[in-house]
């Protein structure tokens, strides 16, 4: 197996365990006891909370496919209601008790699973941090006493390393965040439905990306993607694969092949449960046999 596509079948079982914390009422409840309510307030300070008492400006960039406006209406308010290291608790305690309850069989195999663990936290800690945010916030962590929650952090560290590698090679090829969000739905990463909204983006702010992307080749006239639309979304994905990759580079193909065995049954259980949406946000493709919509 290349490092690309081990890259690409890892994250699609981190991302499984990672994003239990978007969608489960588990997580809701645990800030609501902080006095944190809504999705949003939520989602930004609980995903922020690594970051400390950060900035709109920090959390934008940091996020990088948010509209500001978006960002700046949760964030630096938040922590006026609860501290980043309370919701980071309270991340940690719902995102374990969710976990628990759709996949507490599979979850507990693989809390146990020390070499599994040991060669993740193995690949965290060995990865080169560069310009990084989020996976060096989240690798500072101390690990939760809570073996479901410490899977889950190491996952979500792990997820948080890829994801900001994606940012970095969107940022290098000179793209705003809603113009990487317009060519992402045109090659099917996405629905629009599924994006747009959760990102914050206006209709105009929409129109313009597609117009931008017209005048550059990157979609025909009709808003769908041209060739070389998709050239570029293949490109960006062959380079984050490879950065995602790069922690795991002393390690040969049947490690990973264990790896992803282990890992495989808790996402599995995830994606059964039906918690998160399979056309989601994210563009991960879950490890079921549900149809997309």
């Amino acid at each position: 197996m290349h490092d690309g596509q081990f890259a690409r079948e890892l994250w699609r079982r981190l991302e499984s365990l990672h994003a239990v914390t978007y969608f489960a009422p588990e997580t809701s409840a645990a800030t609501k006891g902080l006095g944190v309510n809504g999705f949003w307030r939520t989602y930004f300070g609980c995903r922020a909370s690594p970051l400390g008492a950060c900035s709109a400006g920090v959390a934008t960039a940091a996020f990088f496919g948010f509209a500001p406006p978006m960002v700046s209406r949760a964030i630096p308010s938040v922590w006026e209601l609860a501290s980043p290291g309370a919701l980071l608790e309270a991340r940690a305690a719902g995102a374990a008790a969710a976990l628990r309850r759709i996949a507490g069989d599979e979850l507990a195999a693989l809390a146990r699973d020390t070499g599994t663990i040991g060669a993740l936290t193995d690949a965290a800690e060995r990865a080169e941090g560069g310009a990084l945010p989020l996976f060096l916030a989240n690798r500072d962590l101390p690990p939760p006493e809570d073996p479901v929650a410490a899977v889950w952090q190491l996952a979500t560290t792990l997820r948080e390393h890829r994801g900001d590698g994606h940012v970095v090679t969107w940022t290098a090829m000179g793209f705003a965040p809603v113009d990487v969000a317009v060519l992402f739905v045109a090659v099917g990463g996405t629905s629009r439905e599924a994006l747009q909204p959760n990102r914050g983006w206006t209709d105009d702010d929409w129109a313009g990306a597609i117009d931008r992307a017209v005048g550059h080749g990157l979609l025909d006239g009709d808003g769908r993607a041209a060739p070389a639309g998709r050239d570029v979304v293949a490109e960006v994905e062959r380079a984050t694969d490879r950065l995602a990759a790069t922690p795991f580079a002393g390690v040969d193909d049947e490690a990973r092949a264990r790896l992803l065995d282990a890992i495989t049954p808790a996402a599995r259980a995830v994606a059964r449960s039906a918690l998160i949406p399979s056309v989601n946000p994210m563009g991960v493709r879950l490890l079921d046999d549900r149809p997309n919509p």
